[in-house]
């Protein structure tokens, strides 16, 4: 017997009426679950859109902040040694001993490094340096003294961006020593010349280098620089303690050299194998050939005389050879041939060297 089905009346509301969505009456009852749903995904959406829109201008703004921070050098991280190169700068010190080293690696040894050096990001991992280099040496040196890597294989380094021209890290490098009251004009002398030979400077006049370099200093200092550079140029291979040469005796000696054929062979002479002279003896001797020390023959050490086939030219020749590597500076001087380009040749196997450099000099002769 089957069950019959019951019919039952809708009233419909009359067509003026207002019509509200189903599950929600006039008051703002419950909605219907798809009403719901919908509005409830539509609000999370906005409520996410806006979230991501914050996250990502919080992420731009440290990003930014991060940039800042890497071009000023302020973003600081433990460096492994061995992984930092010093061949982009020539360094403005002197060769030969630093005695303040000792002091500085004593006071790292006991309080630590209170000012981090400055490095850029090189290939492979690497990293160059372009502030620091005493700093860097006395961590290296303790770490020979003590073995300890732990301790002493990494230094505190602020990690510049890369990017600065380098006649702005030289300009800095320069700046940072110009307050250290022992830097001598003979190492500033020396300095503008490096950066005139440097292959990936643009100046190749190292007084016009002194312009650049030391813009921070007066005319005065400069002119006093400019003096000095004959005198490390040409006599720079044999001096021991240049960086104690006094002002006026540099000035007064750069004179001398300038209008005296053959004083500066006579100097080279003297000085080329006498190795165990102190800074009195190196200085009395200079102070001699510039006329501020007495008649030559009333010293204690008698001057060698030089040799009788060694010509007085010019001070200098330069010129630049277009390379794969780059540009090539070449100086030619009165017992120096110097070749800067922009690569490592401690890598070259040492017999290699010694073939080129032999081929060189027979070609020359």
């Amino acid at each position: 017997m089957s069950r019959k089905r019951r019919m039952f009346d809708i009233e419909m509301p009359d067509g003026d009426a207002e019509i509200f969505p189903a599950g929600k009456d006039e008051e703002g009852g419950r909605r219907g679950p798809m009403a719901s749903a919908i509005v409830e995904t539509a609000e999370s959406t906005r409520d996410r859109a806006r979230i991501e829109a914050e996250i990502r201008q919080e992420n731009d703004a440290l990003a930014r902040e991060h940039v800042r921070l890497k071009r000023a050098g302020l973003i600081v991280d433990m460096i492994p040694l061995d992984v930092i190169d010093t061949l982009k700068l020539v360094r403005d010190r002197a060769q030969g001993a630093d005695f303040e080293l000792a002091e500085l690696v004593e006071s790292i040894r006991e309080i630590g490094l209170s000012n981090p050096i400055q490095v850029e990001p090189a290939v492979n991992g690497r990293y160059e340096l372009i502030q620091g280099w005493r700093r860097l040496s006395a961590y290296r040196q303790l770490l020979d003294e003590t073995g300890d890597a732990e301790k002493w294989g990494r230094i505190p380094a602020g990690i510049a961006a890369r990017g600065d021209q380098l006649e702005q890290l030289y300009r800095r490098m320069v700046d940072e020593n110009m307050v250290r009251k022992d830097i001598s004009f003979a190492e500033m002398a020396q300095l503008a010349l490096h950066y005139a030979m440097d292959p990936l400077t643009a100046e190749n006049d190292p007084e016009k280098a002194v312009a650049i370099l030391f813009k921070s200093a007066g005319y005065q200092k400069r002119s006093y620089i400019r003096s000095f550079i004959p005198l490390v140029e040409q006599l720079g291979e044999v001096l021991i303690y240049a960086q104690e040469i006094p002002r006026a005796l540099g000035l007064a000696l750069a004179a001398k050299l300038e209008d005296v054929p053959g004083l500066v062979a006579a100097v080279k002479a003297e000085l080329k194998d006498w190795d165990t002279r102190s800074v009195k003896d190196e200085l009395d001797t200079l102070r001699r050939y510039a006329g501020q020390g007495g008649d030559l023959e009333h010293t204690g050490k008698a001057p060698r005389q030089p040799a009788a086939n060694v010509p007085v030219g010019k001070a200098k020749t330069t010129f630049q050879i277009a390379r794969p590597q780059g540009s090539a500076k070449c100086t030619a001087a009165n017992g120096r041939l110097e070749i800067r380009l922009a690569r490592d040749f401690s890598t070259v196997e040492r017999r290699r060297l010694e073939v080129a450099v032999a081929k060189l000099l027979d070609q020359i002769e």
